[in-house]
């Protein structure tokens, strides 16, 4: 009998631009907010001008994907994304509004996360095991499961930590200081996050199967 084909290794995050969607991705993540923080100072602290700048560069970078002819509702999910925001902020006359669902959205995490913990069904494991079609088998590795653990308890700790450093920035109405602290704790947290994941994961993989004769 042919041996049985063994396990690959747990390959690394092929690159923080492909884990964001590409170069189109990345700028999404970050430009309309800082496009909104420079438009709201410039404009001498006019929200409704920072809106309209943020949603107008959002949806350049929308028709942008869409030149491209990728997936229209990849394209269409950060602009979106920021027409709401921006919504929120003219509607409640509040800039620091502009960046409530990031904030929204990390306290979501964090808590999606720390429940995970709690049920004893750490979610980067859940997602990893869907992600290389692993199926639940870690569960019974003890050493597998740990190290599922700690990455979950690391994403955790990741999203709370921008609610600390953010939220107070928020309630201070400091919109300058929130858009700054919003990109430094974007991508390079969440790069720092997927690196740290996979040394974490990647010791601790299933042993292949052992060859047959």
């Amino acid at each position: 009998m042919a041996d049985e084909p063994a396990r690959k290794p747990a390959a690394p995050p092929t690159n923080l631009q492909e884990a964001v969607g590409g170069p189109l991705g990345m700028a999404e993540t970050s430009l309309p907010a800082v496009a909104f923080v420079v438009a709201y100072t410039a404009s001498g602290s006019n929200t409704n001008t920072a809106a309209i700048v943020a949603v107008g560069l959002a949806l350049v970078l929308s028709l942008a994907r869409l030149v491209k002819r990728e997936s229209p509702m990849y394209a269409l999910s950060g602009l979106v994304g920021v027409a709401f925001a921006a919504f929120i902020a003219t509607r409640s006359g509040r800039a620091e509004n502009f960046f409530l669902p990031g904030l929204l959205a990390n306290a979501a995490y964090a808590s999606a996360f720390l429940i995970s913990l709690a049920v004893r069904r750490p979610l980067v494991g859940v997602i990893v095991a869907s992600l290389d079609g692993e199926g639940s088998e870690w569960r019974s590795d003890p050493l597998r499961v740990r190290a599922f653990v700690r990455a979950t308890w690391l994403w955790a700790g990741l999203f709370l930590l921008r609610l600390v450093v953010q939220l107070p920035l928020y309630f201070a109405e400091a919109v300058v200081a929130l858009g700054v602290a919003k990109t430094a704790m974007g991508l390079p947290l969440f790069g720092l996050g997927l690196w740290l994941t996979w040394l974490l994961v990647r010791r601790h993989r299933i042993p292949a199967a052992p060859a047959q004769a």
